[in-house]
């Protein structure tokens, strides 16, 4: 009897979200659409943006185009590593124990989220120091030293995740799509505090501190602009209008993309250490939270080509290379075209 009903709970497959699985599929029909189709949306944007940025000069002039390429690269090797998941999902066999593979993929989600997060940091701490300091800001920040805050985030981001294959406890739930990860590897609050400590919470302070003294400086400068212009035009009998500040705009740009990088990690962070202190756990919370979170890595393409005029005139460029290409490929191909040596030309 009881053989009977082990046959029949392994005989269904795991699925965090129960209500997705369906008899005549076999697999997790819900959580396959939603992986498949975020995997496919952060490839193809992630690819889109890494592209534009090769094929735009314009954009590499300001020095913030090193991290948000370091998130690009990051937000893509996010995608290509969704396709774990994806496949184990439907049945293609894993190369090693799933154990190890669940393991493998939460601490690699986690550390290439983390560079993201730590790269939102240092993008504002670049237009702090650019806002604050004009007159020295080409001597502090150079290549060299972008390189080495580059390289330093990426061995932080690692660092701080580490102890998780320590035993210490775990770094998220991007692995929960894996049985192993979901029902025997559990968090543990002071690895949870860990990292709140060493990462989310340094992080926030340092976006909000730089972006509040950051938007406080170009209000301020605004405003003594259009005192000295409202003094002048009474001097001189003419009208003018005030200019803002030249680098609001594009922090505006930046800090909208931090936003929504928060907005849709804020419901994961709380989760993570509502379940870390409670030990009370929700499968559908946990998968919604961590997925919607993830969803980030695409959110950030789609609000840098919106918000930034250069990039979409390195998207138009880049396309219409790519379709004059296209168009020269076919008028070389094709026999009949007009101007080629062919039947109806001689």
């Amino acid at each position: 009897m009881n053989s009977t009903l082990d046959g029949n709970q392994s005989s269904h497959p795991f699925c965090l979200l129960a209500f997705g699985y369906l008899e005549t599929v076999s697999f997790c029909l819900l959580e396959v659409l939603i992986i498949v189709f975020l995997t496919v949306l952060i490839i193809i944007g992630n690819i889109v943006v890494i592209f534009v940025f090769h094929c735009a000069p314009l954009l590499n002039h300001h020095t913030t185009s090193y991290f948000i390429q370091t998130m690009a690269y990051a937000d893509l090797l996010v995608g290509v590593s969704c396709l774990v998941p994806s496949l184990s999902l439907l049945h293609y066999p894993l190369p090693i124990e799933e154990s190890l593979t669940c393991q493998i993929f939460g601490f690699v989600v986690s550390v290439l989220k983390s560079v993201s997060m730590a790269s939102l940091a240092c993008i504002s701490i670049d237009r702090y120091i650019a806002i604050t300091k004009p007159l020295t800001y080409n001597s502090l920040v150079t290549p060299w030293r972008l390189r080495l805050c580059i390289f330093l985030i990426w061995l932080y981001s690692t660092l701080v995740f580490l102890p998780s294959f320590f035993h210490w406890g775990k770094p998220g739930y991007h692995g929960d799509v894996f049985q192993w990860c979901a029902e025997s590897w559990h968090t543990d609050p002071y690895f949870t505090l860990f990292i709140v400590m060493m990462l989310y919470a340094p992080a926030a302070f340092i976006v909000c501190f730089t972006y509040f003294n950051i938007f406080r400086i170009c209000q301020q400068h605004t405003k003594e602009i259009s005192e000295r212009q409202a003094r002048f035009s009474c001097q001189s009998g003419e009208t003018g209008e005030a200019q803002a500040c030249p680098d609001k705009r594009y922090a505006m740009v930046l800090f909208r993309i931090t936003s929504v990088f928060y907005i849709l990690w804020l419901p994961y962070i709380i989760y993570f250490l509502l379940e870390s202190s409670t030990d009370h756990s929700n499968r559908f919370a946990s998968f919604l939270t961590t997925w919607l979170a993830i969803s980030n890595s695409f959110c950030n393409c789609v609000i840098y080509s919106l918000s930034n005029s250069v990039f979409q005139r390195g998207l138009k460029g880049l396309s219409g290379a790519m379709c004059t290409s296209c168009v020269s490929q076919t008028t070389a191909k094709d026999p009949y075209t007009i101007g080629n040596k062919g039947p109806l030309n001689g």
